[in-house]
């Protein structure tokens, strides 16, 4: 096998330059100076002879070429930050940190119980929880920055295990004007009325979380959603375990749409990279999937009764 021609320097040159605006500003993250980042993307292009920026007015534009090289150099450098931290995990036996990311949809009381069950066996554990919403989960797994993660989509290249079915039901405020709006509403009754969502918590924000129409209110915390729909500010969807306790209050009541007014998403457990993952992110892993599996058999998916 032959080795390669191009350094990690020099793909990280590209992909600094790429993403941070240009030559000056790479070398700012970089800590370099603008001509060791400008020599090292012409050695680049020099040793694959190819050609990655073209000038457009004032700003360096990535070719075509560019483009995939720019794509396939992102991949290789994180793949080369994984397997650093995969060795320096390893080489201290079981993992001192377990980095998970958990979409809020997941049942936040049925996560700390799995939590207290860890710290039971291994208690000097820390444990550094991102709670995300759609998109969140997916960035997190790709850009190494947790080692297992709970959501709603398994990301390009990440293999998961189906944990559980969350319902959603679609409520509003027993004063709410859609509770008098009729006995079976439709898609039209909705659109009148204010759409309350929680932010994807992605940095591109490609998920819209299935908005109705402009008429929204968006937050980032889903207590924030839930206490705005209570006051009758507007209509949402919610995980069932969420509102639970609203819904045996009455502060919530189901909407009673003609179509749609419960949805169900698949949730999965996934590893950044079961191979290397420890032995506590591996037991935290057995036991969530415990916990889920004990909990379903009392909780079955079924209709939420208006």
């Amino acid at each position: 096998m032959s080795l390669p021609r191009i350094a990690l320097e020099q793909w990280s040159a590209l992909v600094s330059v790429v993403e941070s605006g240009g030559y000056a500003q790479a070398a700012t993250r970089l800590s370099r100076t603008q001509s060791t980042v400008t020599y090292n993307i012409k050695k680049l292009e020099q040793l694959l002879g190819v050609q990655v920026f073209e000038i457009q007015g004032r700003k360096a534009k990535l070719t075509s070429v560019g483009e995939v090289l720019y794509r396939r150099g992102k991949s290789l450098l994180e793949e080369a930050s994984r397997l650093e931290r995969a060795a320096a995990d390893l080489s201290r036996g079981w993992e001192s940190d377990i980095r998970i990311a958990v979409d809020l949809v997941f049942p936040t009381w049925l996560l700390l119980n799995c939590f207290a069950d860890v710290a039971e066996q291994r208690p000097d554990i820390r444990l550094d929880l991102q709670e995300t919403v759609l998109g969140g989960t997916e960035e997190a797994l790709q850009q190494g920055r947790v080692d297992l993660a709970i959501g709603p989509v398994l990301p390009p290249g990440i293999l998961g295990d189906v944990l559980m079915m969350e319902r959603f039901i679609c409520v509003a405020a027993p004063s709410h004007p859609l509770h008098s709006a009729g006995p079976s509403l439709t898609l039209e009754d909705l659109i009148r009325h204010r759409h309350l969502v929680v932010r994807d918590s992605g940095t591109a924000r490609t998920r819209s979380g299935g908005w109705l129409n402009e008429r929204r209110w968006t937050v980032s915390n889903k207590a924030t959603s839930i206490h705005a729909t209570v006051m009758g500010l507007g209509f949402a969807w919610y995980p069932f375990n969420n509102i639970s306790d609203e819904l045996a209050r009455g502060v919530l009541k189901p909407l009673p749409l003609r179509e749609g007014g419960e949805r169900a998403v698949t949730l999965y457990l996934m590893y950044a990279d079961r191979d290397t993952a420890g032995p506590v992110t591996k037991l935290l892993a057995q036991i969530i999937q415990r916990r889920v599996a004990e909990t379903c058999k009392k909780w079955p998916l079924g209709p939420i009764n208006s």
